[in-house]
């Protein structure tokens, strides 16, 4: 849901840690900030630990950034924001966790509201344990908590429909999945509603959003696989006019593709409050990928603008963003956009660096631990708006071309400020 992130020291089977007696310590995924600190540990390993995390902290304020993308001015770049971001902010909330953990807090949500059969709780539940692609699973569940679900007659609760049977459906006009025109009101937005209630009173730790707010204020764009409102909460509160925008409204999607939103957030899955805003896969945006004037826009962002992937695991194999702007920018060539990741296995790092970069995308580390991941968005952020602008530069140069043949214009700067 929020391109599928996949956080690090996830657990896989939540369940068996509620069963424990004994609390468990808290996971290695939220940042620990001065509102999530644990308790510190006895004195007599105090000095060690404090040692150790110096060091850890020393090693991490040493490292450094690519040239090529702190060099970039905010308005250059357009931020693409996963579950990542949302996991630093709100760790408190597991649904935002990664995407395994947002579909069982919808089941669990759907049980408690009773808008789901028993037996389809379990059968979701067994999928989330043992299918590798959860964007599947999501899908269906839109779909069974949806009018118009697909289920043939006489079909057993639980079963699974064929793979062309579910083409179909998605094609379907009545599938809950039109997103023009089709205000139908499913059980999903209320699980949703239940899993993120009170969102602004779970953010924890606002450093990243800060600092995606100053980049914004510089000119940054921002599009986002994320369902929740995390960043506009935190914009409003800053007395900022942020604005939420989906792709089915192709006016704002225009004004917002030409840079005319300053503090507008693209949802490209939509928006939990909207009661027919979830949107898994590109046959719900039929009418947006079949606009040419809209395509052509989003296109262009993807030729024109550097993408910085923050927070996010798979976005790249989502199937809306491929759709939006992977298969559809056929010279990508000259492209040089960029993605900050964890690195979990040196091995698997460099393999994943070394296949983004075929396609136009430089791979880079925020460190081993996602407790770092915070702080870095926060100094790539300053360290990409130290940069000054071009623009006062200009403001006092004259162009006074030679007569000489083959000379080229020089410049007279009358009144340039220090340092341009």
């Amino acid at each position: 849901m929020w391109g599928l992130e996949r956080l690090p020291q996830e657990v896989e089977d939540e369940e068996e840690e509620e069963e424990e007696e004994e609390p468990e310590p808290p996971l290695p995924l939220v940042p620990r900030g001065p509102r999530c600190a644990p308790l510190p540990p006895p004195s007599t390993g105090l000095q060690m630990d404090s040692a150790e995390k110096t060091t850890n902290r020393s090693e991490h304020k040493s490292r450094k950034f690519l040239k090529s993308l702190i060099r970039k001015q905010p308005h250059d770049l357009l931020l693409v924001i996963g579950t990542g971001v949302s996991a630093a902010v709100a760790p408190g909330i597991r649904a935002l966790r990664s995407w395994r953990s947002c579909i069982e807090a919808v089941l669990e949500a759907a049980e408690q509201l009773e808008v789901l059969h028993p037996g389809d709780v379990a059968e979701f539940r067994k999928k989330v344990k043992k299918d590798r692609d959860l964007l599947v699973v999501a899908h269906d569940l839109i779909r069974k908590m949806s009018p118009d679900s697909g289920m043939l007659p006489g079909m057993p609760r639980g079963a699974v429909y064929s793979m062309e049977r579910r083409r179909d459906l998605e094609l379907a006009p009545s599938s809950a999945q039109e997103r023009t025109g089709d205000t139908k009101p499913n059980f999903f937005q209320d699980c949703l509603m239940e899993v993120f209630d009170n969102l602004e009173q779970h953010i924890q730790n606002p450093t990243v959003l800060q600092s995606i707010l100053t980049l914004m204020e510089r000119g940054t764009m921002v599009l986002t696989t994320n369902y929740d409102n995390l960043l506009e909460i935190f914009g409003q509160q800053q007395n900022k006019p942020m604005e939420s925008l989906d792709l089915k409204d192709k006016t704002k999607v225009l004004q917002w593709a030409r840079g005319h939103m300053k503090y507008g957030v693209l949802h490209i899955h939509g928006l939990y409050t909207d009661p027919c805003g979830m949107v898994l896969d590109p046959s719900g945006y039929k009418d947006v990928t079949q606009d040419p004037e809209v395509m052509e826009v989003l296109q262009n962002l993807y030729r024109t603008k550097s993408f910085l992937f923050v927070g996010c695991g798979e976005t790249l194999r989502d199937q809306i963003f491929q759709a939006l702007f992977l298969y559809s920018v056929q010279d990508k060539v000259d492209l040089e956009h960029f993605m900050v990741v964890l690195k979990e296995n040196e091995d698997h790092f460099f393999k994943h660096q070394a296949d983004m970069l075929l396609h136009g995308i430089k791979v880079v580390s925020y460190g081993d631990c996602f407790d770092y991941f915070p702080e870095y968005v926060q100094d790539l952020a300053t360290q990409i708006c130290k940069q000054r602008s071009p623009a006062p530069c200009y403001s006092g140069l004259s162009y006074e071309p030679r007569e000489e043949k083959g000379k080229k214009p020089f410049v007279t700067n009358h009144h340039s400020p220090a340092g341009c």
